[in-house]
């Protein structure tokens, strides 16, 4: 009973103080580092955890914060598994525009240049170095 009021209020005093994301993405890529210089870099995440192998050759677990909120975990795969590839991921920001600057003189693939839906959010879709489709869009959902 003790135990469940305490994590009652554990929960209560995470949801008032900026809580860490409660759903997070997590994607494998075949050139990590890679991938940390391009989300960081290039979209603009922010490092908040690396962790590489004892030989450094591996990122075994990277933690990414989007700076208006949210999360991103990946690290390195391992041979023959498959990369980010294929992934969709949609990212809320209030400047896509912005985001496809930074892409395009990056030289990133971009997908759907800024475009204004239908539902009322301004978004753009860009390819990561490995083939994943970032949407960065105004749409914060209903």
């Amino acid at each position: 009973m003790d135990e469940m009021r305490g994590m009652r209020e554990m929960a209560e005093t995470s949801a008032t103080a900026a809580p860490n994301p409660g759903v997070w993405p997590c994607l494998g890529y075949r050139d990590a580092e890679a991938a940390l210089r391009f989300l960081t870099g290039v979209f603009g995440f922010e490092e908040r955890a690396v962790y590489r192998s004892a030989d450094g050759t591996r990122i075994e677990h990277a933690e990414l914060r989007w700076p208006e909120g949210g999360g991103l975990m990946f690290g390195s795969t391992n041979a023959g598994e498959r990369g980010a590839d294929g992934a969709v991921l949609y990212v809320v920001t209030v400047d896509p525009d912005a985001v496809h600057e930074r892409a395009v003189a990056a030289g990133a693939t971009v997908q759907l240049a800024p475009y204004d839906a239908d539902y009322g959010s301004r978004n753009v879709t860009i390819a990561d170095p490995e083939g994943a489709s970032w949407t960065f869009g105004t749409y914060t959902g209903s």
